[in-house]
């Protein structure tokens, strides 16, 4: 993992992990959690007004 900065002078940010898997496994990590939250809540809502529909 080698940098493209070769001085320190004006340099404002350091991002040491660009370029990484890490950084890949992260963002994949919080998409899949997201779409899982969303699922869930989503089947969570269908049971629910299917149960208020039967009464």
């Amino acid at each position: 993992m080698g940098s493209p900065i070769t001085t320190w002078d004006s340099v404002e940010a350091y991002f040491t992990g660009f370029g990484g898997a890490t950084t890949m496994i992260v963002f994949l990590l919080a998409v899949a959690v997201t779409a899982g939250a969303i699922y869930l809540g989503h089947r969570h809502e269908e049971e629910a007004y299917s149960k208020l529909k039967e009464k």
